[in-house]
């Protein structure tokens, strides 16, 4: 990397400025290990990143068989070469000490080193026990967003046709299932309609609840490049936080806490008052104008602003805005997604679009982003509870259709109920119901709310729990089988990002010791299992990641995400190719829906949708009726308070989320020292108003306590509404001189020890609590660990940025 930049305290790195329908100019950014020059790199192989859903293009440079750097690929659609401070550093993380290596089971309550065939055929014997006793809902599988399109779908395949369960799900759920959702919902069918290159075109970009700067940070440098060239986007952020979107904003709006959908339908009522529809657009390609009309008539800038505390005259300014937008995109995220309306909130920003027809032009078009590298593939390849290929579990030619791809009878692939999301399986593993819950390269024991009660399901007596990640994780120390997992550049597969780009990621190196391809670990499996189709043959008969995506292609085709166009060779090309790609879009397909909803039909939909309020489903009879066409789908809803609110007790509402030097729970960012060193330890950020009224000070240490437990950390006085409390959730507690969870009613570390286990009824997703903030007695006065980049710069005196809620006039 050029040594006259510092990506750590300038995370975005130089302007390249560029003018609205340009081309994105190239910058190439690299890291290399010091010492090690460009000309002494040995071989460049090909990848993209894994710690984010952008997809950035990079290559690994390989020197004497190991890793030894990355630099971004100039011809790459996403990234033009760029690279953020997680893709540059990160990949030092696969070479540290503490890598498993070898299989690990229980024996006399601890965990000992074993070799393969002593692991794995304590896994057989334990599901072949539990499968003769109870039956294949005895079985639950919980993965990621970080494996390969390869790896899902034969999990899939090996879960539903060979256990036959319906108990699997993703940590998906905690990120991308309101995406998924309310793609469906207006869509009739999952798969993003915008594109990365709508950036390039839009003259308004309004982002729901999307800290872009901080979690696709490559994309945010593609924002601030178009900032500053001719012809710039006006920007709208919704975010309770003074993010650095917000700080280049026109308007930003920091609403309450679980108000977006009062917000949203504030939007929509001055949009449609105005006049700022597009009739033509809303006759020929929709469905539930009327309705939407009907719903939010009442709801005026001046209703909502009492709802959000907000400034009526500040909605009015952002509907305006939107509603005046030449080519409007619009992205959406956490904010939104993790809420107890959270589908619903996402369906009104889709309903924005639909109502103005901004969809399927340059420019024009929602990406309802992901979270993780390779969520759209828990979804396309039903590794997230979904049928694969976005085929309907209530259709029966659909069900049909997916049994004839696996050569199975029907009845094999269960469908009587719906798929089983993961607070479900974790609430059946509890129980008993589930007798075993494999667990693959993810972390429940940090990432899921209310830790206490995750901490009692994984310990239960009788549940047997397989873990299959990279390092001894908080989860793994569990379990009663650890499976050493290869990871990114040390096995070969493809993934696909948030708008459709497919890339491939190549073997650089190999794992280390005996750890395995997680594709290895599921077919050895399925051999050892014997699971059979109808004519006797394997069930899972490809044995390599290249046949085993050959596969995925025949089980996508004439589906939404068709993926016939494609094949390694393809991908080997200089960018990566968004799907569909078939014979009739060879070089893939930029933007979905310039025709309408062509998924939506009764019999090709994904889905017949939900009631937004109860989630129930709407079954196909009541879906025929409205949507007899099959058109793009518009969906009200009535705004609900949250559930928990603040009170004498809890007066903040608490918030969770990412931040830019680390992922998920950190397992590799927190063993890279440059993004460590970073952003060290948990910290809480609070308004400079509230640390004024309750007498804080910046790295005062405090405890955030809610009616399910208690976290620690230090203070950070930053630009965040009066009232809200933010807390990162990556932290958990390997990296801690004791090593472990707190005991009971102790403060921990991780964000989740707080949070409740409750959700929205379509996606299930969750966030908010009610909270208390209270000092703890702290001789040492140490300095808050949180960065002073991006939404964590200081606002108490002497740091950067003035609060924009302090004079607001409103009633926080």
């Amino acid at each position: 990397m050029d040594g006259t930049v510092d990506r750590i305290t300038d995370p975005w790195g130089p302007r390249t400025p560029y003018g609205r329908d340009g081309g994105w100019p190239v910058r190439v950014d690299s890291c290399l290990a010091a010492g090690v020059r460009p000309e002494q790199v040995e071989e460049w192989v090909r990848t993209a990143s894994l710690l984010h859903s952008d997809g950035d293009a990079m290559d690994i440079a390989v020197r004497g068989g190991r890793m030894v750097g990355v630099r971004g690929r100039a011809g790459d659609r996403v990234n033009r070469g760029r690279l953020d401070p997680k893709d540059l550093f990160a990949w030092q993380a696969n070479a540290a000490g503490d890598r498993l290596t070898r299989p690990l089971v229980r024996a006399g309550g601890r965990l000992v080193e074993t070799d393969w065939a002593t692991a794995m055929e304590r896994i057989v014997s334990r599901c072949r026990e539990l499968l003769r006793d109870r039956g294949p809902g005895s079985i639950g599988f919980y993965t990621s967003g970080q494996l390969f399109l390869e790896e899902y779908y034969t999990l899939a395949v090996l879960a539903r046709a060979g256990i036959g369960t319906r108990h699997l799900d993703g940590n998906t759920r905690l990120c991308t299932a309101t995406a998924a959702e309310a793609l469906k919902e207006s869509f009739g069918s999952d798969g993003q309609p915008g594109s990365y290159a709508d950036f390039d075109h839009a003259d308004v970009i309004a982002l729901f609840g999307h800290n872009i700067a901080e979690t696709q940070s490559v994309q945010w440098m593609r924002i601030l490049d178009r900032l500053e060239g001719a012809d710039p986007p006006r920007l709208l952020c919704v975010d309770p936080r003074r993010t650095p979107v917000a700080r280049r904003a026109a308007v930003h709006l920091a609403p309450r806490l679980g108000t977006n959908v009062a917000l949203l339908n504030a939007l929509l009522h001055e949009v449609v008052r105005t006049g700022r529809v597009d009739p033509a657009y809303i006759d020929r390609h929709t469905v539930g104008f009327d309705e939407l009309c009907r719903q939010v008539e009442p709801c005026t800038p001046r209703w909502a602003a009492g709802i959000c505390g907000l400034p009526a005259a500040a909605i009015e300014e952002a509907a305006e805005l939107v509603g005046t937008a030449e080519r409007l995109l619009s992205t959406v995220l956490q904010g939104v997604y993790q809420s107890h309306q959270a589908t619903a909130a996402a369906v009104q920003v889709n309903n924005l679009h639909l109502i103005r027809g901004m969809l399927g032009r340059p420019g024009a078009g929602v990406l309802q982003m992901n979270g993780q590298p390779t969520a759209q593939n828990t979804r396309e390849c039903g590794a997230d509870g979904d049928l694969p290929g976005f085929r309907n579990w209530q259709n029966e030619e659909h069900v049909a259709d997916l049994a004839r791809v696996w050569n199975v009878a029907p009845e094999a692939v269960p469908h009587d109920g719906p798929p089983t999301h993961a607070m479900e399986i974790f609430r059946l593993a509890g129980e008993g119901t589930i007798g075993m819950l494999w667990i693959s390269a993810t972390n429940p024991a940090v990432s899921l709310p209310e830790l206490a009660r995750v901490r009692r399901i994984l310990s239960r007596e009788g549940l047997f729990t397989v873990v299959q990640d990279v390092f001894l994780t908080e989860t793994a120390r569990f379990a009663d089988v650890v499976l050493p997992a290869a990871t990114w550049g040390e096995k070969t597969g493809t993934f696909t990002n948030a708008d459709r780009t497919v890339h491939l990621s190549e073997k650089a190196v190999d794992p280390p010791g005996e750890a395995r391809p997680d594709l290895d670990v599921f077919l050895d499996y399925a051999r050892r299992m014997d699971f059979r189709d109808k004519d006797g043959g394997p069930l899972v008969p490809w044995t390599g990641p290249e046949a085993a995506f050959e596969a995925w292609k025949r089980c996508s085709a004439g589906r939404p995400c068709d993926y016939t166009g494609l094949s390694y060779a393809k991908l080997r090309g200089p960018s990566g190719i968004q799907w569909p790609c078939h014979e009739g879009a060879p070089d893939g397909t930029e933007r979905l829906y310039a025709d309408g909803a062509a998924w939506a039909a009764p019999e090709d939909c994904e889905t017949y949708g939900k009631d937004l309020l109860t989630g129930e489903p709407v079954g196909e009879e009541r879906y025929r009726a409205l949507n007899p066409g099959g058109k793009a789908v518009i969906k009200a809803a009535p705004y609900v308070p949250p559930e928990e609110r603040p009170s004498a007790a809890y007066p903040f509402q608490l918030t969770t989320g990412r931040t830019l030097y680390h992922f998920h729970t950190r397992t590799k960012t927190g063993r890279t020292p440059e993004l460590a060193g970073a952003a060290p330890d948990v910290w809480v950020e609070v308004s400079d108003a509230d640390a004024a009224r309750l007498g804080l000070g910046e790295g005062d240490l405090v405890d955030v306590s809610t009616r399910r437990g208690v976290l620690r950390g230090r203070l950070r006085i930053a630009g965040i509404r009066p009232g809200v409390l933010f807390v990162p959730f990556h932290y958990g507690y390997w990296d801690t001189p004791a090593g472990s969870a707190p005991g009971p009613g102790a403060p921990g570390r991780a964000a989740n020890e707080t949070t409740a286990t409750a959700w929205d009824p379509v996606s299930k997703q969750f966030k908010t609590s009610a909270a208390a903030l209270t000092p703890v007695e702290d001789a040492g006065g140490r300095r808050s660990p949180a960065p002073r980049t991006a939404a964590s710069a200081s606002e108490a005196p002497g740091g950067a940025g003035i609060s924009p809620f302090r004079n607001s006039g409103e009633d926080p």
